[in-house]
């Protein structure tokens, strides 16, 4: 599949075919795209907790309201990408960076969140290049340190969200071009508000 096809067919697929796991080639392939993602500094502050079976039927109770009121919870295979701020801010303070301290002030943005969000997005394109659906999600603020409790994650380590991946079962596909904002509300050329040459 050329990368055009899959930008244009990556969407949000929250129900998905529960009797038909993820390839293990396929997952291979996901995991990998997301360690091609930009890492500030080649930091590589990311971690992935892959999540299928009795693992993956615990984890409902952390995510987007429960098995029962989510057909998310369909999906065959869960992935919880995680970023990792001290491995940035000590990446930042070896020689080479010139910085001499850990502080976090001199991040004009939390790099360690974006770079994990980027690679997430390489996982959901890659998703959809391996013929499956994929769905992002947040986890409840308040269940994310029973989350981590349950499934041992250490504490520099932080849940951005979570990727649900199988076999596309929705019954109807959501027709979203009514309500895409146009591209020149968006991009703004020389100045804020500028328009295209």
């Amino acid at each position: 599949m050329e990368l055009r096809d899959a930008i244009r067919y990556r969407r949000m697929v929250r129900t998905f075919d529960p009797a038909r796991p993820v390839p293990r080639e396929a997952l291979e392939r996901i995991l990998h795209a997301g360690t091609r993602a930009p890492s500030a500094g080649f930091s590589q502050g990311q971690a992935w907790l892959v999540l299928a079976g009795e693992d993956l039927a615990r984890f409902w109770e952390f995510g987007i309201g429960g098995a029962g009121e989510s057909a998310a919870a369909t999906a065959p295979l869960v992935l919880v990408p995680f970023s990792c701020k001290d491995v940035y801010l000590a990446r930042y303070a070896r020689s080479d960076k010139g910085w001499t301290d850990r502080d976090e002030a001199r991040w004009p943005v939390p790099f360690w969140h974006i770079d994990t969000g980027m690679a997430a997005m390489l996982q959901l394109l890659t998703a959809v290049d391996e013929g499956l659906g994929a769905f992002y999600f947040g986890i409840i603020p308040e269940q994310v340190q029973p989350f981590r409790d349950a499934y041992g994650v250490p504490p520099e380590y932080e849940p951005i969200g979570a990727i649900a991946i199988g076999y596309d079962a929705e019954p109807e596909k959501r027709d979203l071009r009514s309500r895409r904002r146009p591209i020149e509300d968006l991009v703004h050329y020389g100045s804020w508000g500028g328009k295209q040459q």
